[in-house]
């Protein structure tokens, strides 16, 4: 019978790898394991993060958008009141009157609606940012 020259015939080499080498390559799928496994970790805190901070811009949005309207309102009412008085004026005097009062009361509530409103844009910057802050808090823990 002839004899086969084909290298991957039935007759199997045996191959051994080194030891040094099996070790080397067990640590280094066992570092990429470890890696994934961190980088894993962090994207799913990541994303945690990133979900509590448009869930907190987007109730702030709605609680900022809400306080526009209601000043809005307020406005508008003001407003028709004082053109309804003026209707009834009977004097040039006395409108110029009724205008000044008005224009001081409004002055004085844009002040105030003014201060709320930079009041709460605080507030939802401030509810916004802290998901990022406590998660750089433990991403990045001060050295010792």
């Amino acid at each position: 019978m002839a004899e086969s020259t084909d290298p991957f015939s039935s007759s199997v080499i045996p191959f051994q790898v080194p030891e040094h080498v099996r070790a080397f390559a067990e640590k280094g799928v066992s570092q990429a394991r470890e890696g994934y496994a961190k980088f894993k970790d962090a994207a799913e805190t990541h994303n945690i993060t990133m979900e509590a901070v448009f869930g907190s811009a987007s109730r702030g949005a709605t609680e900022y958008s809400s306080k526009v309207l209601d000043i809005v309102k307020t406005n508008t009412g003001a407003t028709l009141d004082f053109a309804q008085e003026l209707v009834g004026v009977k004097s040039p005097s006395a409108a110029m009157e009724l205008w000044a009062g008005f224009a001081r009361k409004q002055i004085e509530a844009f002040t105030g609606q003014t201060k709320e409103l930079a009041e709460l844009t605080q507030k939802i910057v401030s509810e916004t940012s802290e998901p990022i802050k406590t998660s750089a808090t433990k991403l990045f823990k001060p050295a010792a």
